[in-house]
């Protein structure tokens, strides 16, 4: 079986080493400690230059949960066409309404974008803040989303294992289901075997300072995280031979 390794990346540098090491797709986008923002235009047509894999991109314009007003839709509505203009293999997105459940207008009409492009429609980990998994599965699977990130409405993919056996067993066959949230080298085998899915998502950081930081290794206000080489490499000698 071929396991497709998904990275969260948010700079070129991440976007060059996830491939190098073997990655098989990148998530692109900014502020991975936020949960992911919209990348830069500048940051996507780089990669694209740069990256022989596949690159989706997020398409999120603030942090705060997951019910936009109308303006804030229609950022990001612009913000997908202008990458896949430029070159997405695919948007990751989520719209929920302020019950749990996912709002249906806004997500068909990112659907239809995508697929007019001919790319992939990718419904984030919003998904983990419905209150119905299989009604909110189900919805996506009508809107002809092509694949559903999620740890299984829990904080991370070990927590939400039962959960995802359960989508996994009944809507595998109808729509991508990809496990993402705190997997590292030390539980990504585990979850491959005990979900028995094809692919994965991680971002597999490590905490940094950047070059000239005026702050001390106790102070966090110039801390940020970039994929750890390591750790990307030590998970995917975890998955080999799977």
């Amino acid at each position: 079986m071929n396991i497709i390794i998904e990275t969260m990346c948010d700079s070129l540098r991440d976007c060059i080493i996830s491939e190098k090491l073997g990655a098989h797709r990148i998530e692109l986008n900014s502020g991975t400690k936020l949960g992911g923002l919209t990348p830069s235009v500048g940051l996507l047509k780089l990669a694209k230059s740069k990256i022989k894999i596949p690159i989706v991109t997020m398409v999120r314009c603030r942090l705060g949960g997951f019910v936009y007003t109308e303006t804030e839709y229609q950022t990001m509505l612009e913000d997908a066409r202008i990458m896949l203009e430029k070159g997405a293999d695919g948007i990751v997105f989520g719209f929920l309404n302020e019950d749990g459940t996912i709002h249906i207008e806004r997500t068909k009409s990112f659907v239809t974008l995508a697929h007019a492009y001919q790319k992939e429609a990718i419904f984030h980990r919003a998904f983990d803040r419905t209150h119905d998994p299989k009604k909110a599965i189900e919805t996506l699977i009508e809107l002809k989303v092509d694949r559903v990130l999620t740890s299984g409405l829990k904080e991370t993919v070990t927590e939400g294992l039962d959960t995802l056996i359960s989508l996994i067993h009944h809507y595998q066959d109808k729509i991508e289901i990809l496990p993402g949230a705190g997997i590292d080298h030390e539980n990504i085998r585990h979850i491959i075997q005990t979900l028995k899915v094809d692919q994965v998502h991680g971002s597999f950081k490590e905490a940094t300072y950047p070059l000239g930081s005026t702050f001390s290794k106790d102070d966090a206000p110039e801390l940020y995280y970039q994929i750890g080489e390591d750790n990307l490499k030590k998970a995917l000698q975890e998955i080999e031979g799977l």
